[in-house]
């Protein structure tokens, strides 16, 4: 019998803000990153969603919902795997572009 945590799903949800003339290079690479994960078995749900602004900045948050923890892991791992193959280093994507981002897991309550 699974525990309560292990058939519980897990949220990821990272919000991000950048310069407007960033804005389409992260929604870019957001796309791409929502079509590997939906290609992952278990991935319930993944939205990316714009903020407007008129604040000279572009904001997006994104929403994935995983059907339990081994899910959301075996998923991790496996981006982690695609992004080693393509030599694609997120935090410095990041911060090139100038990017603010908040990045958390989340449980339901």
């Amino acid at each position: 019998m699974k525990s309560d945590t292990e058939s519980r799903p897990i949220y990821r949800v990272d919000r991000f803000e950048v310069p407007l003339e960033a804005r389409d290079v992260l929604l870019e690479r957001l796309n791409v990153i929502r079509g590997l994960l939906q290609s992952i078995e278990g991935c319930r749900q993944n939205l990316v969603l714009e903020q407007p602004s008129g604040e000279g900045m572009a904001k997006f948050v994104t929403f994935v919902e995983w059907q339990n923890e081994e899910v959301f892991l075996e998923a991790k791992a496996r981006i982690a795997d695609e992004y080693r193959k393509v030599a694609f280093d997120p935090q410095a994507f990041l911060k090139q572009i100038g990017a603010k981002a908040v990045m958390a897991n989340m449980n339901a309550v």
